[in-house]
């Protein structure tokens, strides 16, 4: 059976959060996941902690938090630090341990010019790949949306931080 391909994007909440209740559903069946995080630097994250108790779940943060514009001095740290996290994706697609595999805000990461779409592409289409990949970010990218079989665009209606509200833990983290 070809692995899966998804993609949860669009500028809704909602796109990391779908991700991990695809992670919690492959837990509770007892596959391997792995979670690479190529935008987000929190360790303090809802979803982090719950996982810390799953132990077929692993989670590996690459990112370095938000993404500073192209101008300023720290971007390319970030290019390098996104880099360094597709490798890892890369090198744990071909590895064959996990049966799901999420790249969070790797769109995003895409889109930020971080790190580049056709690398990614490279990384769905390995022969050796047996693991179902969930790439979750805004924009995601026209050749991401092409080899994928599921795309769900999240789309905000409405945001809560558009009136003020602040972060809350357990909603947005």
């Amino acid at each position: 059976m070809k692995p899966r391909t998804l993609i949860f994007t669009g500028d809704g909440k909602g796109k990391t959060t779908a991700a991990f209740g695809m992670v919690l559903r492959a837990a509770g069946h007892g596959q391997r996941v792995l979670v690479v995080q190529f935008l987000k630097s929190n360790a303090d994250s809802g979803e982090l902690l719950a996982c810390a108790h799953l132990p077929t779940v692993e989670i590996v943060q690459i990112g370095r938090g938000f993404v500073p514009p192209k101008e300023h001095p720290v971007f390319e740290e970030h290019r390098r630090t996104a880099q360094e996290a597709l490798a890892f994706a890369c090198k744990s697609v071909a590895s064959g341990k996990f049966d799901l595999i999420v790249l969070d805000e790797i769109c995003g990461a895409i889109a930020r010019e971080l790190i580049e779409e056709d690398s990614v592409i490279e990384m769905l289409t390995a022969p050796e790949r047996t693991a179902c990949l969930v790439m979750t970010g805004r924009n995601a990218s026209a050749g991401l949306v092409q080899q994928a079989d599921t795309v769900t665009e999240m789309r905000c209606l409405r945001h809560g931080y558009a009136q003020g509200i602040v972060a809350q833990k357990g909603v947005e983290f």
